[in-house]
């Protein structure tokens, strides 16, 4: 193994993804749509919560905390978190009911009418991403759902579906971050115009 072939190879291929999300005329008007939606919660003054498992979960409180901290500027701090942050919650739930309710329990907890779900997972099938959803559509929440490139069982539940166009894990993550940050970018501007 060389390295250095690995490396080159590797920011080729993220190049490579990113091209293709440029050239996808749906993502990126969906992209408009999802960030006009989010400032449209934040300015009313609803929550916008974010979950995930592993890599994704590490996302979803990456996108909170540029909400509710900042961004790229100083400013007020927006209400946005991620579902999994609070351990004694998270291990809990799992352990009274199971791991799969453990986001739909939080957002059954927190979540309002006219709040907003993040959802993201690389395959779209994440069960206990799934769940959490179906309790924010009861809820009269709306949903962004980050997928990767077929959307998996997310795509039907989602009001916005970024699907990135990458079978790669490693890719789509690349891909959610950069689409996480444009929303988040877009509504800070627009909130704090």
């Amino acid at each position: 193994m060389e390295p250095l072939n690995t490396i080159t190879t590797r920011i080729r291929e993220s190049i490579a993804m990113k091209e293709r999300m440029l050239g996808d005329a749906l993502l990126l008007k969906t992209t408009e749509e999802a960030a006009l939606h989010l400032y449209r919660v934040l300015s009313e003054g609803h929550r916008v919560f974010f979950c995930g498992n592993g890599g994704s979960a590490a996302d979803a409180q990456h996108l909170a905390a540029e909400l509710s901290g900042r961004f790229s500027f100083d400013r007020a701090p927006l209400p946005a978190e991620a579902c999994h942050t609070n351990t004694s919650f998270l291990t809990a739930v799992s352990n009274d009911y199971s791991y799969e309710q453990v986001f739909a329990r939080y957002i059954e907890g927190f979540g309002r009418s006219g709040d907003l779900l993040v959802a993201l997972s690389t395959s779209g099938n994440s069960s206990n991403v799934l769940k959490a959803m179906a309790v924010a559509r009861r809820k009269g929440m709306t949903i962004i759902g980050l997928t990767g490139e077929n959307g998996g069982k997310m795509k039907e539940g989602c009001d916005y579906l970024l699907n990135v166009p990458s079978r790669e894990t490693p890719r789509i993550q690349e891909g959610h971050i950069t689409l996480g940050h444009i929303l988040c970018e877009i509504a800070e501007k627009m909130v704090f115009a």
